[in-house]
C-alpha cells in the first residue's frame, strides 16, 4: 500500500497501500526475469525469529558487499518490518542498503528500481516513485509488484482512471489476487461500495497467505464502515485480529472504527504496547481523552515532541495525524486546518478527505473544504459521515446514493 495516513510509521501506513504479496493462487508458474524479483512476501514474525532472520540477512550483505541481491533481500525485509510494526527507522536503513549498491548494475535491475520506488512513495515522493516503477516495468513488463504500487499511488492521489488501468494490467498478467485488491479499492473510492466488498471478498477467498487474508479483511472492515454496516465491520476487523499478525495499518483502521463507535476503552486494549508508533499513539491519546484519563497529558507531550522532531527533519508525512492532534486534542482548528489542507494536496484518500472536512467545519471555513467536496461530487463516494460533513459545509448538489 502506498504509505497513506500511516506513512510515517508506515498509511499508510501503510500503507500502506497494496502491500500484498505479488502472487496469485490462480497464476501460472513463471520464471522471473530478474533473480532479485520478489515473488512473495511472507509475514514478518515478531521476536527472536525476526531478529535472527534480520541478523542473517545483515551478515549475508556484509559477506557480499557488492551483491545487489543480498542488499535487496535485506532492504525488503527492513521495509516489511517498518510496514508491519509501524516503525519508520527500518525505512532509512533500507534506503541506505539501496544506496550502498547503487550504480549502473543496480539501475538495470527491475527489482532494485521497484523497491526504490516503494521507499520513495513511503516518503511521499510520489513523482519519484512513479518514475522508478515505470523504469522497472520497462526492464520487466511482467513485474506485477510495480503495477500494484503504481495503482496504490494513483489511489492515494484520487486518480481512479489511472488506478484502474494498473488493476487491468494485473489482470492481463493473471495476478488475480493483486487485481482484486487494486480493483476493490478503486471501486470503493469511486462510489461502488457494495461491488467493492464483493471484489475484495473474492480476493480474500482466493488468498492462500494469512498476511494477504488480513489485508483483505482489514479493507473489507473499512468498506463496511463506510457503508454504515458496523456489525459487518466488527466481524471483519475481529477476524483480521485473530490471524495474529502485527500490522500497524490494521490496528489504526480498527481503532478508528472503535472511536467512531464510541468505544474508547476497547481502543486502549487493542493498542496496548503500540505507543512507539506515532499514528497509533495519536489514537491512544484520543481514547484517553474521551475517557478523561490522567495520563493523557503525558501522551500529548510525547506527540508534540514527535511532531516537532518530524518538522525539524523536514518530514511532512504526519500531517493528517497532526491535524487530528491539533483539532481534537489541542482545540486549535485553524492550525489543524492548515495541516489538513497541506496534507490533501498530496494524499487524497477518503480518510484524508474526512480530516479536511472536519477541520474546515470546526474552523468555519467552508471554502477550505472545496477540494474534498469536489471529490465527493465526482466520485459519488457513499460514506454517510463524509456526505453529512459536506452538507454541513454547504454542499447541496451531492449525487444521491443508490437506494437512498
Amino acid at each position: 500500500m502506498a504509505k497513506g495516513f500511516l506513512a510515517p510509521l508506515m498509511t499508510w501506513l501503510v500503507a500502506m497501500l497494496l502491500a500484498l504479496p505479488a502472487t496469485s493462487v490462480k497464476a501460472a508458474p513463471r520464471t522471473p526475469s530478474d533473480d532479485a524479483e520478489v515473488l512473495e512476501r511472507l509475514p514478518i514474525q515478531a521476536g527472536a525469529r525476526a531478529r535472527g532472520e534480520l541478523a542473517a540477512l545483515r551478515l549475508a550483505a556484509r559477506r557480499e558487499p557488492a551483491s545487489i541481491e543480498a542488499a535487496l533481500r535485506l532492504a525488503e525485509f527492513l521495509f516489511a518490518q517498518a510496514l508491519a510494526q509501524g516503525d519508520p527507522r527500518p525505512v532509512g536503513q533500507a534506503e541506505a542498503e539501496l544506496r550502498r549498491v547503487a550504480g549502473p548494475a543496480a539501475e538495470a535491475s527491475a527489482a532494485w528500481l521497484s523497491l526504490r520506488g516503494q521507499l520513495r512513495q513511503y516518503r511521499h515522493d510520489f513523482d519519484g516513485a512513479l518514475a522508478d516503477l515505470a523504469a522497472a516495468l520497462r526492464r520487466d513488463p511482467t513485474l506485477a509488484e510495480a503495477h500494484s504500487w503504481r495503482g496504490a499511488i494513483y489511489l492515494v492521489q484520487a486518480d481512479l482512471g489511472a488506478a484502474r488501468a494498473e488493476c487491468e494490467a494485473l489482470g492481463r498478467l493473471q495476478r488475480d489476487i493483486l487485481r482484486a485488491g487494486c480493483l476493490g479499492l478503486a471501486q470503493a473510492y469511486g462510489g461502488q461500495l457494495a461491488q467493492a466488498d464483493r471484489t475484495l471478498a473474492q480476493g480474500q477467498a482466493d488468498a492462500a497467505l494469512t498476511e494477504t487474508q488480513q489485508w483483505f479483511l482489514t479493507r473489507r472492515g473499512e468498506v463496511a464502515g463506510w457503508r454504515g454496516l458496523p456489525v459487518d465491520a466488527e466481524r471483519h476487523y475481529r477476524a483480521a485480529q485473530q490471524l495474529g499478525l502485527d500490522d500497524a495499518y490494521r490496528l489504526a483502521a480498527h481503532a478508528d472504527f472503535l472511536l467512531d463507535q464510541g468505544r474508547p476503552a476497547e481502543v486502549l486494549r487493542l493498542l496496548a504496547g503500540w505507543d512507539n508508533a506515532d499514528p497509533l499513539l495519536l489514537r491512544i491519546a484520543e481514547a484517553e481523552s474521551a475517557l478523561k484519563l490522567p495520563q493523557l497529558q503525558a501522551r500529548l507531550d510525547a506527540l508534540a515532541e514527535r511532531f516537532a522532531a518530524a518538522g525539524q527533519r523536514g518530514d511532512t508525512t504526519h500531517r493528517a495525524e497532526e491535524a487530528r492532534y491539533w483539532l481534537g486534542l489541542r482545540g486549535d482548528p485553524a492550525r489543524a486546518l492548515a495541516l489538513a489542507r497541506a496534507n490533501y494536496t498530496v494524499q487524497r484518500e477518503p480518510r484524508d478527505a474526512r480530516v479536511l472536512l472536519e477541520c474546515a467545519l470546526a474552523a468555519r471555513d467552508p471554502a477550505a473544504a472545496a477540494p474534498a467536496i469536489d471529490w465527493l461530487r465526482r466520485s459519488g463516494f457513499e460514506d454517510a459521515r463524509l456526505r453529512d460533513l459536506a452538507r454541513r459545509l454547504g454542499a447541496t448538489d451531492l449525487k444521491p446514493v443508490a437506494g437512498s
